[in-house]
């Protein structure tokens, strides 16, 4: 029959005890238990039983050793059913609970592994690792991170750690810079210890920092297919010396897959080309500090800064996505072409000064205006700025634009005014 559970706190008393008491052993272990009782009780030593767990264990498994002690064999032992012990109880003939033992069926640690420790904004550090092996030892296991300056200083210890986050640790103030750390775990049970292997870093090598804050994301004039993302560099690094890489992420409204924007630079805004239009987005931005006060390593991206939504104006058309900045070898060609033209136009024709990129993005808006005629070179350039084309496509395209830049220029009236590019 099943008998109320006992807690790990009965220990030996006056009248009656068990040994040995409260043994850890290993998993598989076989152990025999004698329950001795005060010969003032009047209770021979046939009348009793053990319990486990609260379940009573079979007279099979026990011996009469005197008229006041009864053992009990246990073999194969499996793991414990809580890390605060398996409870093996000693009782009368009534039920009344005589003694009790705590028994700790489990494993010895194994080394700790994938110590890793990042600093937010170089005011503190924290530490993650990982149990070795399998990770469970069935017993209660105490993991102690241990980290001293690696020439100097004596060991320090951890001592602010998360039970939400078990294995992690967290050394808020008091850490040294420019001047390496030695860091490790080690972890113990009743059945013995483990300690990982010794990391070594720098602080300055290890930031991480809060993510962008102000994101915005607003629509580029009647360009049906950009968006224009900005944000700002995190505050709590803006008195470092340090230079920071930004990654962008955006997905559709009705789709959890993000599209990642991995080399934005250091430069704090971005414009998306080649969305779908008539469509809301959401945004992230992401921050790596690099280079602080000199060091040689790239920092910790730091965590996604929190969604911000825009939409693109409606269009009939639906393209795919991607960064303007960095949208293929073919558009960034394009604008950098064009930027030159636009330079030289400037330096060398009469009334030009005022020639731009910017009548590139006109010229894209008045073909998505238009609704009426297109010619080929529209055609052309409004499919070939978003996918791959040849050079022989691009070369043409590139003369058609340049042609009408410099007719609208010379004739002194503005591009957009033009019943036609060409």
């Amino acid at each position: 029959s099943r008998l109320s559970l006992s807690l790990c706190l009965l220990g030996i008393n006056k009248m009656a005890g068990i040994f040995p008491q409260d043994p850890a052993l290993p998993i598989g272990s076989t152990l025999t238990a004698t329950c001795s009782v005060s010969p003032d009780l009047g209770l021979h030593a046939s009348s009793l039983f053990w319990s486990l767990n609260g379940h009573r264990l079979p007279s099979s498994s026990y011996s009469v050793l005197s008229p006041t002690a009864l053992s009990v064999t246990l073999p194969g032992l499996p793991a414990s059913r809580q890390r605060s012990g398996d409870n093996l109880v000693c009782h009368n003939h009534g039920g009344h609970v005589l003694a009790g033992s705590c028994l700790y069926i489990g494993m010895p640690p194994v080394k700790p592994v994938n110590l890793t420790c990042w600093s937010r904004n170089i005011k503190d550090l924290t530490c993650r690792w990982a149990p070795g092996g399998q990770g469970e030892t069935f017993i209660k296991t105490k993991y102690t991170l241990k980290y001293k300056l690696r020439w100097y200083g004596r060991e320090r210890e951890c001592e602010e750690y998360n039970a939400a986050q078990p294995y992690s640790c967290y050394i808020p103030r008091d850490l040294a810079l420019f001047t390496p750390y030695e860091i490790w775990v080690e972890a113990t049970n009743q059945l013995g210890s483990a300690t990982s292997d010794v990391i070594t870093l720098d602080i300055l090598d290890v930031v991480t920092t809060d993510p962008p804050s102000a994101v915005s994301v607003s629509r580029v004039g009647d360009l049906e297919d950009h968006l224009s993302v900005r944000w700002k560099s995190p505050p709590a690094l803006k008195d470092f010396l340090f230079q920071a890489k930004y990654q962008i992420r955006y997905r559709l409204e009705d789709n959890s897959d993000w599209k990642v924007m991995d080399d934005v630079g250091n430069q704090t805004s971005c414009r998306l080309a080649g969305l779908r239009p008539g469509t809301v987005y959401f945004v992230q931005v992401r921050c790596n500090p690099v280079g602080i006060y000199g060091s040689r390593r790239a920092g910790i991206w730091s965590e996604w800064s929190h969604p911000t939504a825009a939409s693109t104006p409606r269009s009939e058309r639906a393209l795919s996505g991607s960064c303007d900045s960095k949208s293929g070898d073919s558009n960034s060609t394009l604008r950098r072409e064009l930027k030159q033209f636009f330079g030289w136009v400037r330096n060398h024709a009469y009334g030009c000064g005022g020639m731009s990129i910017k009548l590139y993005d006109q010229w894209r808006v008045w073909m998505q205006k238009s609704h009426k005629t297109r010619n080929q070179v529209g055609k052309d350039l409004s499919r070939t700025h978003l996918h791959s084309y040849t050079t022989t496509t691009h070369t043409g395209m590139l003369t058609g634009l340049i042609e009408s830049f410099v007719s609208s220029c010379l004739n002194r009236s503005a591009f957009l005014v033009q019943g036609n590019p060409h």
